[in-house]
């Protein structure tokens, strides 16, 4: 080569990663942003109410047992959503009512992916006697229609004591959806884990002498991850609409308002007109679950490497 001649430029970009190239596809969908905004808002109030109540913040926007004008008043420019029985602001207990909604299904959901995602993983990764266990666990589970099987753990956990604390309310009801939800992680999971295990790198790591749980936590969970992720946003809304059943049926949230009592109180507010407590909160659960709903499908587009264009 002439050594006045310049070396050819690299024509090949660098690769993006499942990650950035998610995020980029994501970004392109306006509609989905649009989604997240709302969800971010709805998530974003819920932790500012946690925040005030935990600092004891004295915000007029959280206070909603205070009296803002006559029962039953119509909505109007002081009061958006009208007032309730007591005279209390309908639209401050439905922004109240935010965190109680995204608390539950964020826990709901941390306890389910904490149950099924491990025992998906073991029993795909080892079969046999292990794998039927998992199996006839999980099939006993969703024999029972999801609504009964939810509501029976939350009877027969309410008012119980564990570890020395007294379940109650808010509690209650997030142990109950979490515990009866793993079962479409789990088996989702394991079998992606058994798709997997034979897959070049965990071969390779067995000849290694790898440990198995190393195996499965370090190589193929971390595979699967998005996946996790998809199945969290899509599932997220169900368990909204778990808390406002439970809620609905005098088994949520007693103390403080839920969309659910919410609700439950405006069925017989209905026969007098007074409509805006019943709108209200079917307004705020519309919002989040189609927020949710859109962004989860966007999700679940881009992170899928098959849906490429």
């Amino acid at each position: 080569m002439n050594k006045l001649q310049k070396p050819a430029e690299n024509i090949y970009q660098k690769g993006r990663s499942l990650w950035s190239d998610a995020l980029r596809r994501l970004r392109r969908q306006k509609l989905a942003m649009i989604s997240f905004v709302v969800i971010t808002f709805y998530v974003g109030f819920a932790g500012f109410i946690y925040l005030a109540e935990s600092l004891d913040w004295n915000m007029q926007t959280i206070s909603w047992e205070e009296e803002t004008g006559d029962s039953y008043q119509p909505p109007s420019v002081k009061n958006v959503f009208g007032t309730d029985i007591f005279g209390r602001s309908v639209l401050r207990k439905t922004l109240y009512g935010v965190k109680i909604s995204i608390t539950v299904a964020l826990c709901a959901s941390f306890i389910s992916l904490a149950i099924g995602v491990p025992l998906g993983a073991i029993a795909g990764y080892f079969r046999g006697v292990t794998d039927d266990v998992v199996v006839w666990i999980y099939s006993t589970l969703s024999s029972v229609p999801y609504i009964l099987l939810v509501l029976a753990f939350a009877v027969v956990l309410q008012n119980k004591t564990i570890f020395g604390i007294k379940l109650t309310g808010i509690t209650t009801v997030y142990l109950a959806i979490g515990l009866t939800s793993w079962v479409g992680i789990c088996r989702l999971i394991r079998g992606e884990i058994i798709k997997r295990k034979e897959s070049d790198y965990v071969l390779a790591a067995r000849s290694y002498g790898c440990p198995t749980m190393r195996i499965i936590f370090k190589h193929l969970l971390p595979n699967v991850f998005h996946i996790i992720i998809i199945n969290f946003s899509l599932r997220f809304v169900g368990f909204i609409h778990a808390e406002v059943i439970l809620s609905f049926l005098g088994l949520g949230e007693t103390d403080r308002p839920s969309w659910g009592a919410m609700i439950n109180d405006a069925r017989i507010e209905l026969s007098r007109g007074v409509w805006w407590q019943m709108a209200a909160a079917t307004a705020a659960i519309f919002f989040i679950s189609l927020a949710l709903n859109i962004f989860g499908d966007a999700l679940r587009d881009s992170l899928d490497p098959k849906l490429k264009v």
